[in-house]
């Protein structure tokens, strides 16, 4: 190749690379402005909309509805979702790293009073079964809004209610299209008065044993306010939900509403499965540099 050629070429590709550096620099600047903007809250939070408390220790911090819908629409790029209340993020832990990161979202329903006389004679397998078909049905309509297909592999810890707390946990283990790793989703359920809390742990698989030792801790600092717990309803005045506990294990009341966006409420897509476009679309600029050279 001639020398002139050559030198044409060389200069090409640093310019590629110096502008690939740029570009990455500053989408790493810009995730970095977006952390920076969040406001984490500790000690005894309430929230308003649900009225409860949330004590939480030394072990989460609290992030407000606004703040947790930024991050899983703006950061992780799950679907928008204006019903989230809030997010608990482990302390000491940063929401871009994909190994050790994990988050609880919290979510609220005013549906009523929900019946827990159904709660032994569930048939969970059977349960799973439907709810492995429904997603199945579901991936078409995902993958053409620019979603994931999803597979619900199956339990990662059976549903469990607890009559002296009110309290309803369960985990499922999901498989998102084109995710390397399956995501676990562990799910917390707190009966009320009129509705209920729902906190709905996102992690990886591996993080299996780290989230089942923490979510008691989860179960515990949630309370609804006085006046509005489980044992202050009253039949006489009270509105009843039109489902029971199955209903809030299954998320069939959305799928029987035909709201696709609601379908398994609450399958939160895989954090690492999108993080910020243009950071990734910056990474690649430098891997395809690299090959070329």
């Amino acid at each position: 190749m001639p020398l002139v050629s050559r030198l044409i070429a060389l200069i090409t590709l640093l310019a590629c690379a110096f502008g690939a550096m740029a570009q990455e620099a500053d989408a790493q600047a810009k995730v970095q402005k977006f952390l920076d903007s969040l406001h984490y809250q500790t000690g005894t939070v309430a929230v308003a909309e649900a009225h409860a408390t949330l004590k939480l220790g030394e072990d989460f911090r609290f992030l407000d509805a606004r703040d947790a819908q930024r991050v899983l629409h703006d950061l992780w790029g799950n679907p928008p979702d204006a019903d989230v209340l809030g997010m608990l993020v482990p302390a000491g832990t940063s929401l871009l790293d994909e190994k050790e990161s994990w988050v609880v979202v919290i979510s609220h329903s005013d549906d009523g009073y929900v019946s827990d006389a159904e709660a032994t004679a569930i048939d969970y397998d059977k349960m799973m079964k439907e709810m492995q078909d429904s997603a199945r049905e579901s991936n078409p309509e995902r993958q053409k809004q620019g979603y994931p297909a999803i597979e619900i592999v199956g339990w990662a810890t059976p549903p469990h209610y607890d009559r002296g707390t009110n309290k309803l946990y369960w985990a499922k283990e999901l498989k998102f299209a084109g995710a390397g790793e399956h995501t676990l989703n562990y799910d917390i359920r707190v009966l009320g008065r009129g509705g209920y809390l729902s906190f709905n742990a996102v992690a990886g698989m591996h993080q299996l044993a780290m989230v089942k030792d923490s979510m008691p801790r989860v179960l515990n600092m949630a309370e609804f306010d006085a006046g509005q717990r489980y044992t202050d309803f009253n039949a006489s005045t009270d509105k009843i939900a039109a489902y029971g506990i199955g209903a809030l294990v299954a998320g069939a009341i959305a799928a029987k509403a035909g709201l696709f966006a609601k379908l398994l409420a609450l399958l939160i897509a895989f954090k690492k499965i999108i993080i910020v476009g243009f950071l990734a679309v910056a990474a690649g600029v430098r891997k395809f540099f690299t090959r070329t050279r």
